[in-house]
């Protein structure tokens, strides 16, 4: 199997680094983002791996980040955490392709757990 990197996009600097902490000791790689144009600069489309999603960002939402790749073609599997989610946008991402949508705080177990779904999606895609 390919080395996969968990690709971390929050614009909370605390969510960031403890994600990337708990995704870290899991045995795998992360890379953080504070902005949905880091990420859209930095994404390598043939890498693989995975996308953590925060649904508000300062820049875009996570739902229009979504949509960017998808119009660029880079087939990404995203997992979406919000603090804000209403049910029409986690329709909307889910509809979109996520592999899901999380509501902050996410309990490390869930999140680990939607992170190894998004990977496996991803492998199968690949």
């Amino acid at each position: 199997m390919e080395h996969s990197i968990v690709h971390v996009v929050d614009d909370d600097e605390d969510v960031r680094k403890g994600t990337a902490r708990l995704i870290t000791a899991a045995g795998l790689e992360a890379r953080t983002y504070a902005t949905a144009r880091e990420f859209l600069d930095a994404v390598e489309p043939d890498t693989p791996g995975c996308l953590i999603l925060d649904l508000r960002l300062p820049d875009h939402n996570g739902l229009d980040l979504q949509a960017a790749l998808t119009r660029r073609g880079v087939s990404i599997p995203i997992v979406f955490v919000s603090g804000h989610g209403a049910i029409p946008d986690s329709v909307r991402a889910i509809r979109g392709g996520a592999v899901d949508f999380l509501t902050k705080p996410v309990d490390a177990k869930v999140l680990l757990g939607a992170v190894a779904c998004a990977l496996a999606q991803g492998d199968a895609m690949r």
